[in-house]
């Protein structure tokens, strides 16, 4: 498998060498960094080629590096079951920078962008309909960013009086505590209460 992931990657890279900034294996999977204006010259390359054949697009995501210039990371990831193998394809781009969609490549990608629009604030470039898909509609920021603080901007709740939905600001009902992961009621153990007579090696 291994010696397959390596020679596959080689033949990309010399393919595309102008675009592909680096290949790696990690977990039995070739993933390849390429540029980011590239990603549908790429994608197009892996599904249509003779010796690829990507011709499923699994899953589009978003990684988030805060400390980073360009602080996301898209990655694609594709699985050909023509040679039974995996790839990982990512791109690295800012708040500001959209990402050229993938939809006239997968189809299936315009839903995941929209996730990641929704999630991370990604934009991607000439989507046909780049809009919230998990949060609602009002809502302010993006949730899975590492900066986006755990407790939200707003609350949302059903007003009685008002016969309708309120959005108010988050109101902490007691302040944050500092957990004491060594107390028996706050900390998971690991070794559970008996566990201490068991024998090493003893068959029950």
């Amino acid at each position: 498998m291994d010696l397959a992931l390596r020679d596959l990657g080689e033949y990309v890279q010399a393919a595309l060498h102008e675009v592909v900034l680096s290949v790696d294996i990690d977990r039995d999977e070739l993933m390849l960094t390429v540029r980011r204006e590239a990603i549908v010259r790429v994608l197009s390359f892996l599904r249509d080629d003779v010796n690829c054949q990507f011709k499923q697009l699994m899953d589009v995501c978003g990684v988030d590096y805060p400390s980073r210039e360009d602080r996301f990371d898209v990655v694609y990831n594709l699985l050909s079951l023509t040679h039974n193998l995996r790839i990982r394809v990512k791109v690295q781009t800012d708040e500001r920078t959209p990402v050229p969609t993938v939809t006239g490549v997968f189809s299936s990608a315009g839903w995941w962008e929209r996730e990641a629009w929704d999630l991370y604030g990604i934009m991607f470039r000439d989507h046909p309909d780049l809009r919230r898909m998990l949060s609602d509609y009002g809502f302010e920021g993006h949730a899975l960013r590492k900066d986006f603080p755990l407790t939200g901007y707003v609350e949302v709740r059903w007003d009685d009086e008002q016969k309708r939905i309120v959005y108010e600001p988050v109101k902490l009902m007691q302040d944050f505590r500092n957990f004491d992961f060594l107390s028996p009621w706050e900390g998971v153990q690991a070794l559970l209460p008996g566990d201490e007579k068991a024998k090493s090696g003893e068959k029950r």
